[in-house]
């Protein structure tokens, strides 16, 4: 008998986070004013342009790519996500739940421009799978524009009990939202960020290590000066060659 897969990593927290997480995302200077402005910039054109939303949370990407004039389907494993993205876009877009870490066989063949997963795929163990998905789902000179969490700061937060060069699941106390949980991901070298994108077929064109805009500065110094001094995500940009 075929087993069901496991639930992916994560559901608990965003279970308690999600209301507090939709409602400040647009605004928190870590999103708002250092991650979103970096992988923004990676976009191409995209009116006109069929775009996957892999990973969408409560739809703030969606909806920005929607305003651009693309038609959008939105992907979140997380139920209340979904809901609220469902909230957000008003029937603007299709919103489905779906688990990244799973064949995404619902999508067909060259059936988008873009594919776009902003600080989601630290909740994904196997990216060879998933990148081979994206692959297949992308139109040939399609993008893939992906945000993570730095390697290498991941890794010092986790030095004492970790090896570099594995992929382990880590977990750690989220803050920012105004409540606590406990966050569960996946840390990973830098050669496994890089190597399944060429494995996939991919082409890569940028790697952006962003620092935070003058606008962070304002809302939150600490913060700001850290991230001038040393990176918190990395941005990835690929073509379908």
């Amino acid at each position: 008998m075929n087993q069901p897969p496991p639930e992916p990593i994560a559901q608990q927290a965003y279970d308690l986070l999600a209301e507090a997480y939709a409602a400040q995302v647009a605004t928190k200077p870590h999103n708002a004013y250092y991650e979103r402005p970096a992988t923004l910039s990676l976009l191409p054109d995209v009116q006109g342009k069929r775009v996957l939303d892999a990973g969408c949370g409560p739809g703030i990407y969606s909806e920005l790519l929607l305003d651009r004039g693309a038609e959008v389907v939105a992907l979140d494993a997380n139920a209340t996500m979904v809901r609220l993205a469902q909230q957000r876009l008003q029937g603007r877009a299709q919103v489905l739940q779906a688990d990244l870490g799973q064949p995404l066989t619902f999508l067909p063949d060259e059936s988008f421009d873009l594919v776009i997963s902003p600080l989601v795929l630290d909740y994904v163990a196997d990216w060879a799978q998933t990148f081979a998905e994206f692959h297949r789902i992308l139109r040939p000179g399609g993008h893939f524009i992906f945000s993570i969490e730095h390697p290498q700061t991941k890794f010092d937060q986790h030095r004492a009990t970790s090896n570099y060069f594995a992929i382990e699941q880590v977990a750690y106390e989220w803050h920012g939202f105004g409540i606590t949980v406990q966050m569960p991901s996946y840390r990973r070298p830098l050669s496994a960020v890089i190597n399944p994108l060429i494995g996939a077929g991919f082409r890569l064109e940028q790697i952006l290590e962003p620092l935070p805009t003058p606008e962070f500065a304002a809302k939150d110094p600490e913060h700001y000066a850290e991230l001038m001094r040393e990176p918190g995500f990395l941005c990835v940009r690929a073509v379908k060659g």
